[in-house]
């Protein structure tokens, strides 16, 4: 066994596998200046990922949803209702309280039945008339859609859920005038329980709906899980012509 000392612990003969000294083997040699260099910039690394990681998390924002108390109503809530206008197609729509201007794409169905929406890569700051609903102003419902945000930050109804009661819509028409509708009410529904008969349902009067998506953000699918409606009413039309003299 060469160098190895027998040894007596509690009775049992234990080999020793340390020096005659009888001290256990020193320590590894240091380690090199160039692996110490290379394993602080390793962990700088390392900490400074986990930095933006972390100001990229704090730094977003989210769209806002609609409160209690901007429900309202989703027909007109007593107050004065414009008389339907003819059929004109839209160009384009403001939303002042939010700061939107967009103009407005004129889209059917999707393949499978779904409302078509502008495309989220190149027509995101674009908002979308559904062309086979009734044009703003018309009696009947008109439906216009867009999206809430892109993979790079906020689209055209980014801050839609922050409409209330008594917000003006106003939608440009082919045919010069420009239909202005008060909002009713501002609502968010899961799309597991849409209540699509209530929002596309005709009326009597020119209605119209405000669509985007809302709620929580489910990254699993990259789809959020509710809708948030905006719903208005006509309640006056004006043209610059008219304006003018």
């Amino acid at each position: 066994m060469g160098n190895l000392e027998w040894r007596r612990v509690a009775g049992f003969r234990v080999v020793m596998s340390w020096p005659q000294a009888g001290f256990a083997p020193p320590p590894t040699s240091g380690v090199s200046l160039r692996a110490r260099v290379a394993g602080f910039l390793g962990v700088a690394l390392i900490l400074a990922g986990i930095a933006v990681v972390g100001a990229a998390l704090g730094a977003q924002v989210h769209a806002p949803w609609p409160s209690r108390s901007a429900a309202g109503a989703i027909g007109p809530s007593g107050g004065r209702v414009h008389g339907p206008l003819r059929r004109s197609l839209p160009v384009s729509v403001d939303i002042p309280a939010i700061g939107v201007h967009a103009r407005l794409l004129a889209l059917g169905v999707n393949p499978d039945g779904t409302i078509a929406v502008p495309s989220l890569r190149t027509a995101a700051a674009e908002a979308a008339w559904y062309r086979y609903s009734a044009t703003p102003g018309q009696a009947g419902v008109s439906v216009i859609t867009g999206h809430v945000d892109t993979y790079r930050g906020a689209a055209v109804f980014f801050r839609l859920g922050a409409l209330r009661p008594g917000n003006r819509v106003d939608v440009v028409l082919a045919d010069g005038l420009t239909a202005v509708f008060r909002v009713t009410g501002v609502r968010q529904y899961t799309k597991s329980r849409f209540p699509a008969k209530t929002i596309y349902a005709a009326h009597g009067y020119a209605a119209l709906r405000l669509i985007t998506c809302g709620g929580a953000f489910d990254h699993a699918t990259r789809n959020y899980l509710s809708s948030t409606v905006v719903f208005a009413s006509l309640v006056s039309a004006w043209s610059p012509a008219r304006a003018g003299t």
